[in-house]
């Protein structure tokens, strides 16, 4: 579903802060594979989604969807592949538009757009029914503009908003990071019912290592720009997190000390 061949990306070439933020990643999902990558700041978590989703290309190497090379691609390109949702709920959905404005936009996502949104009856009911199904009440909500919703309700729209169309692959930057423990719960439980029920192929940047070894079937670890570990099978299920700080120190040669890693252990 997902391949990427020897890719680099250095921001800043030249200078004096040049950046190798990724040097020559190789990694494959299969069809269905949800993947949690877990790593310290500054390894390449998020870059890694950013060339994935096309907000960046690659200064080397090859990236293919689904067997298509989106390479050069950039992100309006790919979004009919790609679904995402960010660290920040404010960044998935249009704040002054509606809950069905919302909804709309997204289900067009990648298809051709003319100034009318065209939402039918037809189209309302299918969007109260889907809201429904998140059980926060926001099917009796379709004309509330989207400011007007907690940071828990936002994220749990922008998390449909992203899978409306089934994309090929679902890409998710810290997306409860923003969130207090109980809401963030509840978002994590809705993915896991989300993917599950649309079968999808994901991609998971977490700072939770506990996260990490629960969320999916597989768990990369990555520094300097790297994949420097890849759990699966029963290496994973077997892994626990101080095993997991163990590993890290065998493969970088360094003791783990980011503080957003350590402190999100329990």
């Amino acid at each position: 579903m997902l391949k990427m061949e020897s890719v680099h990306k250095v921001f800043n070439y030249g200078k004096v802060n040049e950046n190798h933020a990724l040097n020559g990643i190789d990694l494959e999902l299969k069809d269905g594979d949800f993947v949690t990558i877990i790593g310290s700041n500054g390894a390449g978590k998020s870059t890694v989604l950013n060339l994935v989703a096309g907000t960046y290309l690659p200064d080397y190497g090859k990236i293919t969807i689904n067997g298509i090379d989106v390479s050069n691609w950039p992100s309006h390109k790919r979004a009919p592949f790609v679904g995402r949702v960010f660290q920040d709920p404010l960044m998935g959905t249009a704040a002054e538009m509606t809950i069905e404005e919302n909804l709309s936009l997204a289900y067009k996502r990648g298809q051709k757009r003319g100034l009318k949104l065209g939402i039918s009856k037809n189209r309302r009911d299918e969007f109260r029914e889907l809201l429904s199904w998140l059980d926060l009440g926001l099917e009796d909500r379709l004309d509330d503009q989207v400011k007007l919703l907690s940071g828990g309700q936002r994220q749990a729209l922008t998390l449909l908003m992203a899978t409306l169309g089934k994309p090929e692959i679902l890409l998710l930057d810290e997306h409860t990071a923003a969130l207090d423990p109980k809401t963030a719960e509840q978002i994590i439980e809705l993915t896991r019912r989300i993917v599950e029920k649309n079968r999808l192929t994901v991609l998971m940047v977490t700072h939770n290592m506990k996260l990490a070894l629960e969320m999916g079937n597989r768990t990369i670890m990555m520094d300097k720009g790297k994949i420097i570990l890849d759990l699966q099978g029963k290496e994973r299920e077997e892994m626990t997190i101080n095993d997991l700080v163990r590993k890290f120190s065998e493969k970088s040669g360094q003791e783990l000390t980011d503080d957003r890693v350590l402190l999100a252990k329990d």
